[in-house]
C-alpha cells in the first residue's frame, strides 16, 4: 500500500517510522515531512494545511491511505474533503475534531454527558473577560477557544497575569481567530496523565499512559510550549484509576459522540488531571500528542497500518494490538528562544552518536546538501526505551548529550517526579 502522511513534526516522523515497519506498506509520502523523514519517505513540498494541494496530489498519485496527523488540517476538514472525492483518510471528520478545535464545544459536550471536568466561564469579547478578571478566584487558567499550537493556555496566579493573558490571547496578530472566545477555567491540582486511544467510533483500544511536560524549563517553570518531553508509563495511573477513567470518561465520550451523530474515528487523546475528587478531563486532542507519540509509538508491537484500517472499517474490537513490556522517555531538544522567537539554519551534529543510545525523531529539521539544519522551535525528540523507567531516562539523556547545535536546550527533569527526584541528570 502507498501511504500519504500529512504533517512535518516529530509526531509524523514517529508515525511514518511505525508505518514503515508494516510489510503491507510499499511507499510513504510525507507532506511536508522533515530532515528525518527524508531518509526513508518521499517528502513533498506541500503544507499540512494546504487542502487543495493535498487533494490535487491524491488525484494524481492515488494513495491507498492518507493519514491526517496534525490538528489544524483535521479542524479544517481535510478528512471530509478527501472522503468526498473517494479517497481513504484516517482521522476524525471535522465535526468530531471539534473536541479539540473548540474548547467551548468540548466543555459544553462534557457538561451534556456528565463527564468530569473543571468549572469554567466563557467570554465572547475582551471587555467582558477583563471585567471578570478583576474578581475571579486565583489561581485561574485562561484559555483561547481555538487551536493555538499548544500555546493558548496560560496559568495565572496574580490579577496582573490574568489581564496580560486576556490581552495576549485576544490579540489577532498572535492567535488569529483562536482567541475570539476566552475561557476562564478552574485551576486543578494533581498528577497529569495523557491517555491516547485508537477508536472506530464504537470501540476503543487504549495506549500506554504517558505524561507530557509543557513548561519550557526545569521545575515546570517558564511559558507553555508544544511539549518538552514525555515518558510512559505513569506510576500514578494504576489499574484502579484506569478502570475509573474508562467508566467515567473514556466510554462516555465515545458514546456521547455517537449519541450526537458525530462518531469519532481515529486517535482520541484525553488530557487528564488526577485530582483529590477523582479523574478530570483538562482537554481533548483529536490526534496523537506530540511528544507523546514519540514516547508511546516505539512501544507498539503490532502493525500500525492494521490498526488504522481497523478503526476505519469498524473492526477495532477484533484487531490484535500488543505493546512492549517496557518504559520510554522522550526528551525534546529545542532552539534557543523557543517558544518565543528563535533563529533557524544551524548545523546539527552528533546524530550518529545519539542513535546508539535512543531513537531520534526529527521535528524542526531540514536536510540540505547532506547536512541536518534546524528549521523549527522543537528540533528533535530523543526516546530511550528500556525495561525500567530509570534506564529509559538514562538512555534518553545519554543521546541528548551527544547532540549539539547553536542555542540548543532541553529540560533535564523529564520523568523526574516519577523517579522521586527534581532533576533527572
Amino acid at each position: 500500500m502507498k501511504v500519504l502522511v500529512i504533517g512535518g513534526g516529530g509526531r509524523e516522523h514517529a508515525i511514518c517510522l511505525a508505518l514503515s515497519k508494516s510489510p503491507q506498506v510499499t511507499h510513504i509520502w510525507c507532506a511536508p515531512g522533515n530532515g528525518g523523514t527524508a531518509h526513508f519517505c518521499e517528502n513533498l513540498p506541500i503544507g499540512a494545511e494546504d487542502l487543495p494541494a493535498v487533494l490535487d496530489f491524491c488525484k494524481t498519485h492515488n494513495p491507498d491511505l492518507t493519514v491526517v496527523a496534525p490538528d489544524d488540517p483535521l479542524a479544517l476538514g481535510m478528512v471530509d474533503l478527501l472522503e468526498s472525492h473517494g479517497f481513504r483518510a484516517f482521522g476524525p471528520r471535522q465535526n468530531a475534531a471539534r473536541l479539540e478545535s473548540s474548547k467551548v464545544f468540548a466543555k459544553s459536550f462534557m457538561q451534556r454527558h456528565g463527564i468530569p471536568t473543571g468549572d469554567c466561564r466563557v467570554f465572547g469579547n475582551a471587555q467582558d473577560a477583563f471585567c471578570y478578571a478583576s474578581s475571579c478566584s486565583l489561581p485561574v487558567v485562561v484559555k483561547a477557544d481555538g487551536l493555538a499550537k499548544g500555546k493558548g493556555v496560560i496559568i495565572c496566579e496574580t490579577r496582573g497575569q490574568v489581564e496580560d493573558a486576556v490581552t495576549t490571547l485576544t490579540d489577532p496578530s498572535l492567535f488569529g481567530s483562536a482567541g475570539a472566545r476566552i475561557i476562564f477555567e478552574e485551576f486543578l491540582t494533581g498528577p497529569e496523565v495523557s491517555v491516547m486511544c485508537f477508536t472506530d467510533g464504537q470501540h476503543i483500544a487504549l495506549m500506554p499512559p504517558s505524561q507530557d511536560h509543557k513548561r519550557a524549563f526545569d521545575g515546570d517553570k517558564g511559558p507553555n510550549t508544544g511539549g518538552m518531553g514525555a515518558y510512559s508509563p505513569v506510576p500514578a495511573y494504576d489499574d484502579r484509576m484506569a478502570g475509573r477513567c474508562m467508566a467515567e470518561i473514556f466510554l462516555p465520550t465515545i458514546q456521547g459522540m455517537q449519541a450526537e451523530n458525530t462518531p469519532f474515528c481515529g486517535i482520541l487523546y484525553f488530557s487528564l488531571m488526577l485530582t483529590a475528587r477523582g479523574p478530570v478531563v483538562i482537554e481533548y486532542n483529536a490526534r496523537f500528542g506530540d511528544p507523546e507519540a514519540q514516547a508511546v509509538l516505539p512501544l507498539l508491537d503490532s502493525d500500525l497500518l492494521d490498526i488504522f484500517l481497523a478503526c476505519m472499517d469498524g473492526t477495532l474490537a477484533s484487531c490484535d494490538i500488543r505493546w512492549m513490556d517496557a518504559c520510554s522517555c522522550c526528551v525534546v531538544i529545542a532552539s534557543g528562544g523557543y517558544p518565543d522567537s528563535y533563529q533557524k539554519g544551524f548545523a546539527i551534529t552528533g546524530l550518529d552518536a545519539a542513535v546508539r543510545h535512543a531513537a531520534v525523531f526529527h521535528a524542526g529539521t531540514a536536510l540540505k546538501d547532506g547536512r541536518h539544519l534546524t528549521s523549527g522551535g522543537r528540533v528533535l525528540g530523543v526516546t530511550g526505551i528500556a525495561p525500567t523507567l530509570e534506564a529509559a531516562v538514562k538512555e534518553a539523556y545519554a543521546a541528548a548529550a551527544c547532540i549539539e547545535f547553536n542555542g540548543a536546550f532541553y529540560r533535564r527533569d523529564i520523568a523526574g517526579r516519577a523517579l522521586g527526584r527534581s532533576v533527572s541528570i
